[in-house]
């Protein structure tokens, strides 16, 4: 990997070149599939079967993967994560200029892009499109990630140039997320509301069938960009919420491909003839986060005390069945700026002890924990952290609720602790560390109210950073405090497990957590 910064001299950056975010790290040790050569087929209709539908195709205020990665096969970004997580490529974008000062940036657009519906993509979408996502910074939305733009203006039809405030390195890997998709200007003509219903995209599929919490469709997008892809006629993603059910379906031949099987069955699934398991190198975290606004959470030594108390190596075993690796930091060693020597809490009974002897509930006290119901990871850890924490005097409830439930349950900060995680869908760490720490990064921290002005302040230092050594020692600081302050108990960093049956060639999915269909085929 060459190092050097996202922010680049005054050169055009063509299709094909690669855009460095960041010092890469090493991916997840977790292995990853080849893709399956041969030539493509066209033709078939693939199913996908997940536990939890989808709950927006809004992509600009969504805040779930199950959606995120249906609408991103709609809709798509100027530029595009690579195959490995760690840079960006021009997408529909043809490349970029930046001036010496750093503040202005001239984006060249393909110009042979269309929409689904057969209009071209132009400047004046591009510039429609980011200032909407922009305008949802104050009402939930992922906007606060554009809070470094200042103006865009339309130069032409195949130009735009966007104006920064101060130079601002996570810049281009902010153009590549999913929420700066671009749509038709005004909606082509509709509300918001209207147009969601039903969206236009420049991406590889086109709007279909929705039956909310059964199953979403969506049918090739003919004026795809990619000229003679997709090849699939359809996606339909079903809802499937057992796991059990899933894998038979599977074994069974009336899904094409399950989507995360469980651990325990996952090495059975890899000796079965006809299918296809794979663990693919993630960005993934999981950890436990703490209401901070719910006592006693907001005393730091009851959550070092719970963080410390965590046998993560017996989490690993029991629940990933070996597939994963204790997490020392709020960043996954396939994000760039990861430092593997940091000391975030690890498992030691006694000093869970002395932290919670400090606290203000220094006797133990009861709590509860939300998670997923049908999900069987966070069941499994959950045990495990109840019977953990009953060693060091805190007696917790496990609360499952029905996934949407439970997400909801969390926005509204109606919970004590749950199980949740993060997967990166740009390479750059300011997605992740923006939504985390800062109060006002569209999640009041990840939903758990933390505030420490030392640790806003060095995300800030390091989004306006554009030297790439001073960049990590930003980055290095901000883990090591947040490992101290506990605002969340990290668990481990695990690879994405994906089935198949062996009929579905070339799916991929990135260390970003998404994956191309307009690459995948199916075969007799």
């Amino acid at each position: 990997m060459k190092n050097r910064s996202s922010v680049l001299p005054m050169t055009l950056i063509t299709v094909g070149a690669l855009l460095l975010s960041g010092c890469a790290a090493a991916g997840n040790a977790a292995g990853s599939a080849d893709r399956q050569g041969g030539d493509p087929v066209a033709g078939g209709d693939l199913v996908i079967a997940r536990s939890a539908g989808a709950t927006s195709v809004d992509l600009t205020t969504v805040h779930n993967n199950n959606s995120i990665f249906v609408a991103d096969q709609i809709m798509e970004p100027l530029f595009m994560g690579t195959d490995d997580g760690k840079e960006v490529k021009p997408w529909p974008a043809e490349g970029y200029e930046v001036s010496d000062d750093l503040l202005t940036y001239t984006v060249t657009l393909r110009d042979d892009v269309t929409f689904s519906n057969g209009d071209p993509m132009t400047a004046d979408d591009v510039k429609f499109s980011i200032e909407a996502t922009t305008k949802t910074a104050d009402t939930g939305g992922w906007g606060y990630l554009n809070e470094g733009i200042d103006t865009i203006t339309v130069i032409d039809d195949t130009t735009v140039q966007i104006m920064v405030k101060y130079p601002w390195s996570p810049f281009i890997a902010v153009l590549s997320l999913f929420s700066n998709a671009i749509v038709p200007a005004n909606y082509g003509g509709v509300s918001a509301e209207e147009f969601y219903e039903a969206p236009v995209g420049t991406g590889p599929f086109a709007w279909g069938e929705w039956k909310k919490g059964q199953s979403l469709k969506l049918v090739k997008n003919e004026n795809y960009w990619q000229k003679g892809k997709p090849y699939l006629d359809s996606v339909t993603w079903t809802v499937v919420p057992d796991v059990n059910t899933r894998k038979l379906q599977l074994q069974g031949g009336q899904i094409d491909i399950d989507e995360a099987p469980d651990w325990s069955s996952f090495s059975s699934l890899e000796n079965t003839p006809g299918i296809v398991a794979t663990a693919f190198k993630s960005t993934l975290i999981s950890h436990v986060a703490f209401n901070q606004l719910s006592k006693p959470f907001d005393d730091v030594h009851v959550r070092r005390a719970i963080a410390f108390a965590i046998d993560r190596e017996a989490l690993i075993d029991a629940v990933l069945f070996g597939n994963g690796t204790p997490a020392n930091s709020l960043l996954n060693p396939g994000s760039p700026y990861y430092d593997k020597d940091v000391k975030g809490p690890t498992y030691d009974i006694e000093k869970a002890k002395a932290e919670l002897a400090m606290s203000s509930v220094p006797d133990g006290f009861s709590t509860s924990i939300s998670i997923s119901s049908g999900n069987t990871e966070q069941a499994s850890n959950a045990q495990i952290i109840q019977s953990e924490l009953a060693e060091i005097g805190i007696d917790m409830e496990i609360k499952p609720l029905e996934p949407t439930a439970t997400r909801q349950a969390v926005q509204s900060g109606d919970f004590d602790m749950t199980l949740t995680g993060w997967t990166m869908d740009m390479p750059d760490p300011d997605h992740w560390t923006t939504f985390a720490v800062d109060p006002d990064g569209g999640a009041k921290s990840d939903y758990t109210s933390y505030n420490n002005p030392e640790v806003i302040a060095l995300n800030k230092a390091a989004q306006r950073e554009n030297d790439p050594k001073k960049r990590a020692e930003l980055y290095t600081e901000l883990q090591q405090i947040t490992g101290d302050d506990a605002f969340l108990a990290y668990l481990y960093y695990s690879p994405y497990a994906w089935a198949t049956t062996d009929k579905v060639n070339d799916f991929f999915v990135t260390p970003l957590g998404n994956y191309h269909l307009e690459d995948v085929y199916k075969s007799e």
